[in-house]
């Protein structure tokens, strides 16, 4: 393995130098990437009806290109699931990543490009490497094999040249023959559908590989070293794999996770390293321990816009990577070598430093509760259960949460739903805190809790144990791309954990 360690750090320190030169030259390098993104897709029917041939400057291609959702580059990647090419992005396309995403039921198929694979996705995979290496040189995980959970593809139904499937598993099969030496567990069990039978394989294949890696979304990473452990009959995961070392951890917000890993690989102390990639691009990797915001990553074929919240209804206001402040709630609009054009991811950022441009994801365009007019984000919901936990020596699983809204006489609220690993001793205590560091965090929310006028103490509902996993189940939601909804301004979800919850009692 020395041999190989002395060529990847061979090679991580001639891209960390292209990482740097980024770092330095951020607006060049976007506006860099615009115009090759145009100039490539200018004989494209988008490209044609847009007139890319004539987009000169920045101006222009705002000006005339509109910001877009998946519903309306929809009807282009219907075309293309059918077998027809030069739609949004030149050449064959013949991967779709599905991302059920959080927004709603219909699932959204991403067309992935091989210019998308390769200078997207597997170098944002070697650059978590890179980054993480030159923070942690002393790091000695190619000595050992990376345990990568991810999801499965099948065939496009009308197309036998197509296929969908989650990214992870996308990527997966379009990897190198080489890199499946440094991973665990084969493909022919990494791309299982059936979740649960995948589970039981992966745990055999590798309960006694010398795993030095994990890379997947930490709540299904969970269930799955859980289950592992409990098939080995080792003590402890730290018994089972004593070199593990590092966490690349990305998909979910890593915050209610982080105190359940720690406990898990005790007396091990794991390292945890953060990306943030998603069907549509890989965007961010932390850059450096001790920090909790990622790297914007400049060169991967993404050309990046920002929208402030205050405007996200009209979407009058687009700014570029030269105009944005730090501080400020922004929607990510992405432009990419998959042929998404002015697309609206659907999350929402704030800058933490803009020399480098640095991170931190704070939640979804749509999810977020504002029924009272509090403006409560993810960020704000993970940051107060981080503090309501420390206080009370609490564990979270997993959570959901809706407004409950003002009937008659009746003030709104907020409700919980919390599935608990350790409950707190005091579930009133835990809400008290919960809702002061609300308070402390949002002061739209503390506006609204004064004195009770319109919104009372949230109403925090502990569930049993497996709710949310067996729940997920239910929907055909294993796995993969999944994700336990956060926050809504609806009750949909609450309203169905709920229901569940009485149908299994």
């Amino acid at each position: 393995m020395a041999v190989i360690s002395s060529i990847a750090s061979w090679l991580m320190k001639k891209r960390m130098h292209q990482i740097e030169l980024f770092m330095r030259y951020p607006y060049e390098v976007q506006q860099e990437w615009l115009y090759r993104l145009i100039n490539s897709a200018k004989n494209t029917e988008w490209g044609r009806k847009y007139d890319y041939a004539s987009i000169k400057t920045e101006t222009e291609f705002k000006k005339r290109v509109p910001i877009c959702e998946y519903e309306d580059l929809k009807p282009y990647i219907d075309r293309l699931r059918k077998g027809e090419q030069n739609i949004l992005w030149p050449g064959e396309i013949r991967w779709f990543a599905k991302s059920s995403g959080t927004t709603g039921d219909k699932s959204k198929f991403i067309p992935v490009s091989q210019e998308s694979l390769d200078e997207c996705h597997y170098k944002g995979g070697k650059d978590m490497l890179t980054l993480y290496c030159s923070s942690y040189p002393e790091t000695h995980l190619f000595d050992g094999k990376t345990l990568s959970l991810g999801g499965s593809y099948k065939e496009e139904e009308g197309n036998i040249y197509a296929r969908n499937g989650d990214l992870s598993a996308i990527v997966m099969d379009n990897l190198p023959l080489w890199a499946e030496f440094f991973r665990a567990p084969d493909l022919s069990i990494a791309l299982m559908s059936e979740w649960e039978e995948k589970m039981d394989k992966i745990a055999m294949a590798v309960m006694n590989e010398n795993i030095t890696v994990l890379s997947g979304v930490p709540s299904w990473m969970l269930v799955l070293l859980r289950h592992t452990l409990a098939m080995s009959g080792k003590k402890n995961l730290a018994e089972m794999w004593p070199n593990m070392e590092v966490f690349l951890h990305g998909g979910v917000s890593f915050t209610p996770y982080r105190e359940q890993y720690k406990e898990l690989f005790r007396p091990l102390d794991i390292n945890f390293w953060e990306i943030y990639n998603a069907s549509e691009g890989f965007f961010g990797i932390q850059d450096s321990f001790g920090r909790h915001d990622l790297l914007l990553m400049l060169d991967y074929g993404i050309y990046y816009e920002f929208i402030p919240m205050e405007h996200i209804e009209k979407r009058d206001v687009a700014l570029t990577l030269g105009e944005v402040k730090t501080g400020v709630n922004y929607a990510l609009v992405i432009s990419t070598s998959g042929g998404l054009w002015r697309y609206m991811l659907g999350d929402t950022i704030q800058f933490t430093s803009i020399n480098p441009f640095r991170f931190t994801i704070t939640g979804r365009v749509k999810h977020f509760i504002n029924a009272f007019g509090e403006e409560l984000i993810i960020d704000n919901a993970e940051k107060g259960l981080k503090t309501a936990c420390e206080r009370t020596g609490a564990l979270i699983e997993e959570y959901t949460a809706a407004p409950v809204y003002m009937l008659g006489d009746s003030k709104g609220a907020h409700e919980w739903l919390i599935e608990f690993k350790k409950p707190p001793e005091n579930l009133n205590y835990f809400t008290e805190v919960f809702d002061t560091a609300l308070k402390a965090l949002n002061s739209d929310y503390e506006a609204k809790r004064y004195k009770d006028m319109a919104l009372i103490m949230p109403v925090i509902r502990s569930v049993p144990q497996n709710t949310f996993f067996d729940w997920m189940k239910q929907r055909g939601k294993l796995g993969g791309q999944n994700k336990v909804p956060r926050l809504s301004n609806n009750r949909k979800y609450v309203d169905e954990i709920l229901t569940f919850i009485k149908q299994v009692a």
